[in-house]
């Protein structure tokens, strides 16, 4: 199937909001697929920055919020 989104036509809240519609839709079906190896990485890094002090970690509201402040 292919479908044609017109990116160059949509505002940037609404691409992220098909974004998060999309993101919503394959979290649905997580058992289908496998996270790549990268991401197991990338996780433990930020899990160590956690532990050493070097990250604080942001309620997710609010750092989607801070997002689309931040896009406008």
């Amino acid at each position: 199937m292919s479908t044609i989104i017109p990116l160059d036509q949509m505002t940037t809240p609404e691409k992220l909001r098909l974004m998060e519609e999309l993101w919503a839709d394959l979290s649905r079906n997580e058992l289908e697929f496998e996270s790549p190896l990268w991401h197991e990485v990338v996780l433990k890094e930020r899990e160590e920055r956690l532990r050493e002090g070097e990250e604080t970690p942001i309620d997710w509201d609010k750092a989607k919020e801070d997002l689309r402040n931040r896009l406008r």
